[in-house]
């Protein structure tokens, strides 16, 4: 069955994806270990020189991903650029850390000479969100990348398109075609990814039962695992509170990302005397929010 993509907002049909075939998927695999070999060997400033290329083209294509992202899953338009160029940041930030991070660290012990050293693991499945689709993925790519590994993206469905992209941009900066590949698969075949051979490593941002899924399959085969479940802090606003300050703040910690952030404030408690003001004023605020068509930059 193919992966089908549709706009949220119109109900209209946006593409069609077929799914890879278990064949289609060992072949994928194959060229990633393949990749794997090439791309560890490469220079921190070779894959830095990458890096700031995939910066630079997402900063050029914040106007067609943006969008890409608002058409899959409805955010606002202006909040899709902003995530689009948050990613060229990341991009900047690890190309030009990354070999200080990963350098060996010397250590003393009775040896002539011991250090420790930071290797790259190999191809490493990312299983991502639809929620930021684009800043989950770069989150993840561009610290795996710089330290040479490989990596392989099982993007949720709604969001396919844009994993496409991700991918296409990243072999336009440069990247080995083979070194970040996006894998257009059911849910049922990620358990098999994951226990295969040629996969060093695996990482979630998503539900608890997800991130169980994922973890105890990674843990059964000795390989590490990477799990961002989410969370619900409260908002609390205490009485000696600047109030004007307070509700700015909550409510775009409520509203951001079309309220659809795993870090919003879902939560609120507030001290009884100004539980009542605080109240009227966060649901007035609220109620003043503009409701419409994502694409268009006055929606909120």
């Amino acid at each position: 069955m193919p992966l089908i993509t549709t706009n949220p907002t119109t109900g209209q049909e946006l593409g069609r994806y077929d799914t890879f075939s278990d064949a289609d998927l060992d072949q994928r695999l194959d060229r990633a270990a393949t990749a794997f070999a090439r791309h560890r060997q490469t220079a921190f400033d070779a894959r830095a020189e990458r890096m700031h290329r995939a910066a630079d083209l997402l900063e050029d294509r914040a106007d067609t991903l943006g969008p890409l992202m608002t058409r899959e899953m409805g955010k606002p338009v202006g909040q899709a650029r902003a995530e689009v160029r948050k990613c060229a940041w990341v991009c900047r930030y690890y190309a030009e850390h990354a070999e200080d991070f990963l350098s060996d660290e010397p250590v003393r012990t009775d040896a002539h000479k011991s250090v420790v050293a930071y290797e790259p693991l190999g191809p490493v499945l990312a299983v991502m969100p639809w929620n930021f689709p684009v800043w989950q993925v770069f989150r993840f790519a561009a610290p795996a990348l710089m330290a040479g590994n490989v990596a392989l993206l099982k993007h949720a469905p709604n969001v396919t398109g844009t994993g496409l992209a991700i991918e296409a941009l990243l072999r336009d900066a440069g990247f080995d075609g083979d070194a970040f590949q996006t894998l257009v698969v059911e849910v049922d075949q990620v358990k098999g990814i994951i226990e295969d051979e040629r996969v060093a490593a695996a990482t979630l941002t998503g539900s608890v039962g997800a991130g169980r899924a994922v973890g105890g399959q990674a843990a059964a085969q000795g390989k590490p695992s990477v799990l961002e479940l989410g969370g619900s802090d409260p908002f609390i606003v205490l009485a000696d509170a600047d109030l004007d300050l307070a509700l700015e703040k909550g409510l775009t910690a409520r509203m951001q990302n079309n309220a659809q952030s795993c870090i919003a404030a879902k939560r609120f408690i507030v001290e009884a005397p100004i539980a009542d003001e605080f109240t009227e004023r966060f649901v007035r605020a609220m109620e003043g929010l503009t409701i419409g068509d994502p694409m268009d930059e006055a929606t909120d």
